[in-house]
C-alpha cells in the first residue's frame, strides 16, 4: 500500500515537491477526503469532485498564492481549500465559527477574491492582471476558473469582451460539465456542445474571435493532460482561454448519474453514495413547493400566467410548471438582469409574469427593477425565495437586504406572508390585477401547516392590499412583525409570564403600510417592538420610525429587532437567529423585560 500523501500536503509548496507520477494517487485521496467530510457535514459535493484534477494541476503548475487564482462561485473550491492550509479544519466547513463554504479573502491568502454569486471571476482576474501590468509585474499569472453555466451570464461576457482588447496576462479556464445546479440552458450551451463534438470548425471559434489564445477542448479529468497544457499556457502572454471537459460528481457513481441531486445532497453514505433519507412525513410544506404547486394550479386556470427563473428551476420549484407547461415556464440561465427585463417585456403584452429569484440574487438586477419595471409601473410579480437568513451558505446568500433596497422604490408593493396559506393567497391575489409590481418574499425552509396541499391548495382567498392583522390582543406593548419571523414572535409571547400584556400585529405589507392600524397602535401603546428577518437599517422597523416621525408620535418607545449592521456569516438558521436576537429564546428574554 503506497504512503498516504494528503496528510503531508499542508499547502501548495508541499504539493509541488511531489513527483508528477504520484499526483493521481493524491487526486484519489483528495476525492475520498471530500466525500467523507461532506457525507457527514453536508455541503456542495458534485462540483468539487469534478475539478479535483484541475485543482491539483493549478496549484502544481502555478506559483500560488503569488500567482492569483480566482474561482467562480466557489461551489467547486473544496479541493482548493483543503490543499491551501485548511485540511485540518475542513470539517468545520459551513458551520458556525468554521470556514466558509466559499472562497473568502479574510480566510486565506490563497482566496484572492470572495465569490458566492456567479460570473465574477473573469472581471476580477482581469482587474488583477491590469493592476499587475500597471505595477510593472509582467510575470505574474492570473487565472479565472468559470463554469459553462456561469460563463453564459452577461457579466462574464463583459469581462471577455474587455479582456480581448488588453495585453493582460489572463488565463480563463472553462470548466465545462454541461450543468450548473440544474442543467445548463441556452444557445451558448448548444455552441459548447458542438465544440466538444467537433462540429465547429476551428476558424469559427467565438472565443478565438474575441482575441483569446484558445486551446481545447481537452479532458479536464486527465491530470497529466491538464498539467501539460497549463505548463504550455504558462509561457504565453496575453489573454488565453482553456476549454476543459469535466464530469460533475467524478468518482462517486451516484453523483455522476444524478448530478442535480448530488450538487448538495445532504448527508449520505460515504461508502455506497446513497443519500440518507430525511423523514418528511407529516411535515409542513417547503415554502418553495407552496410557490411551485400554487403557480401550477393557477396556470392551469389562466393561460396568461408565465413563470421565469434564472437557473433555479429545482430550487424555486418552478420545475412543476416547467414540466406541465414547458412553453410558459422559462429557465433563462444565470441571467438575473435579463430575467427581470424579460418579465417586464412580457408584462407590457398582458402576460401575468411570476419572476422567481432568490432574494440574494435579485440584488444583481437592481437597475432593471427600478428602470424597466417600477418606473413603467409594470405589474411583474416578483417571488423572492430564500428571503431572510438562509443558514450555512453564509454572508453571500442571506436574503436580508431586500426590504431595505426595495422599500424605497416607487410603485412597488412589498408583501411577506406569515405562513404558507398567506403565500398561496397572495400568489392568487397578485394575478387578479394589481396594476403595480409586487414583491412577495418568503423564507427558506418549511411553513407551519401540516397536510397543506390536501387541505388548502386551490382554496384561495383574496387579500386586501395594505392591510395588517391583529393576531393577539394585549394591553401594554405592541409587537409588530412582518413575514414568517412572526411565528417566532407567537411562540415567544406564549412563553412569557404575562402574554396578556402584549398585542401582536402581523404587517405582511411593508409597502404600503397599514397607516390606519398604525395610528390606532400609536395612540394605544407606549411601547412598540418591531421584528423582522431583514436588516434593521432601512427595513420594516425603519418604516415604522418614519411613520412615527411624520405624525409626531414622540412619546412612544420603539425597539427595532432584526439583522444588525454587519454581514452575518454561516451557521444554522437557529444559531444565526440567536445571534441576531430574533430566535424564539431571544425574543422571550426581550419580551420578558417589558
Amino acid at each position: 500500500m503506497p504512503d498516504y500523501l494528503l496528510e503531508h500536503i499542508n499547502n501548495p509548496v508541499d504539493l509541488r515537491k511531489l513527483d508528477e507520477v504520484k499526483l493521481p494517487q493524491l487526486a484519489q485521496e483528495l476525492r475520498d477526503f471530500i466525500i467523507n467530510i461532506v457525507a457527514t457535514k453536508e455541503g456542495h459535493l458534485g462540483a468539487s469532485l469534478g475539478v479535483v484534477e484541475l485543482t491539483i494541476a493549478l496549484h502544481y503548475v502555478f506559483n500560488t498564492p503569488e500567482d492569483l487564482l480566482v474561482w467562480d462561485v466557489g461551489h467547486q473550491a473544496y479541493g482548493h481549500k483543503i490543499l491551501t492550509e485548511r485540511r485540518t479544519i475542513f470539517h468545520t466547513n459551513r458551520q458556525l465559527g468554521g470556514i466558509s463554504g466559499f472562497p473568502k479573502r479574510s480566510e486565506s491568502i490563497y482566496d484572492t477574491f470572495g465569490v458566492g454569486h456567479s460570473s465574477t471571476s473573469i472581471s476580477a482576474a482581469l482587474g488583477m492582471a491590469i493592476a499587475s501590468n500597471l505595477k510593472g509585474d509582467f510575470e505574474k499569472q492570473h487565472i479565472a476558473v468559470i463554469g459553462d453555466a456561469s460563463i453564459a451570464s452577461g457579466m462574464a461576457f463583459e469581462g471577455l469582451n474587455h479582456a480581448g482588447v488588453t495585453d493582460a496576462n489572463l488565463l480563463v479556464i472553462l470548466n465545462d460539465n454541461a450543468i450548473g445546479i440544474d442543467p445548463s440552458v441556452g444557445a451558448l450551451k448548444k455552441y459548447l456542445t458542438s465544440v466538444k463534438e467537433g462540429k465547429n470548425p476551428k476558424q469559427n471559434n467565438m472565443i478565438r474571435s474575441l482575441n483569446f489564445d484558445y486551446s481545447g477542448p481537452i479532458d479536464g479529468n486527465d491530470l497529466f493532460a491538464v498539467i501539460k497544457e497549463l505548463k504550455r499556457l504558462q509561457k504565453i502572454k496575453g489573454p488565453k482561454f482553456l476549454h476543459l471537459i469535466t464530469t460533475k460528481g467524478k468518482g462517486l457513481q451516484q453523483a455522476e448519474e444524478n448530478q442535480v441531486k448530488y450538487h448538495a445532497p445532504g448527508k449520505f453514505d460515504a461508502t455506497t453514495g446513497e443519500i440518507i433519507p430525511k423523514s418528511e412525513e407529516n411535515l409542513p410544506p417547503k415554502y418553495q413547493d407552496v410557490f411551485g404547486l400554487t403557480i401550477l394550479d393557477l396556470a392551469k386556470k389562466n393561460e396568461k400566467i408565465v413563470g421565469i427563473t434564472p437557473a433555479m428551476p429545482s430550487g424555486s420549484s418552478l420545475k412543476f410548471m416547467m414540466d406541465a407547461f414547458p412553453k410558459r415556464a422559462f429557465d433563462v440561465g444565470i441571467a438575473e438582469q435579463h430575467a427581470v427585463t424579460l418579465s417586464a417585456g412580457m408584462a407590457t403584452q398582458g402576460m401575468i409574469v411570476y419572476c422567481n429569484i432568490y432574494s440574494t440574487f435579485l440584488q444583481r438586477a437592481y437597475d432593471q427593477i427600478i428602470h424597466d419595471v417600477a418606473l413603467q409601473n409594470l405589474p411583474v410579480i416578483f417571488c423572492l425565495d430564500r428571503a431572510g437568513l438562509v443558514g450555512e451558505d453564509g454572508a453571500t446568500h442571506h436574503g436580508v437586504f431586500d426590504l431595505a433596497y426595495l422599500r424605497c422604490i416607487p410603485n412597488m408593493i412589498i408583501y411577506a406572508p406569515l405562513n404558507e396559506i398567506d403565500l398561496q393567497n397572495i400568489l392568487y391575489t397578485a394575478q387578479l390585477g394589481l396594476n403595480h409590481p409586487i414583491v412577495i418574499r418568503y423564507p427558506r425552509g418549511r411553513g407551519v401547516t401540516n397536510d397543506w396541499q390536501r387541505l388548502h391548495l386551490g382554496k384561495y382567498e383574496k387579500i386586501e392590499i395594505g392591510k395588517a392583522k391583529l393576531l393577539n390582543s394585549g394591553s401594554k406593548t405592541a409587537v409588530l412583525s412582518t413575514g414568517a419571523i412572526g411565528n417566532n414572535v407567537t411562540l415567544a409571547l406564549a412563553r412569557t409570564k404575562s402574554p396578556e400584556n402584549f398585542a401582536h400585529y402581523d404587517f405582511p405589507f411593508v409597502k404600503p403600510l397599514d397607516e390606519k392600524e398604525l395610528h390606532t397602535i400609536f395612540n394605544q401603546f407606549e411601547n412598540i417592538i418591531t421584528v423582522e428577518d431583514g436588516v434593521i437599517k432601512g427595513g420594516f422597523g425603519s418604516a415604522i420610525l418614519e411613520f412615527a416621525a411624520t405624525h409626531s408620535y414622540n412619546t412612544t418607545k420603539i425597539n427595532i429587532l432584526g439583522i444588525p449592521d454587519v454581514f452575518i456569516e454561516q451557521g444554522s438558521i437557529d444559531e444565526l437567529q440567536q445571534y441576531c436576537k430574533i430566535s424564539v429564546d431571544s425574543l422571550e428574554i426581550i419580551f420578558s423585560s417589558y
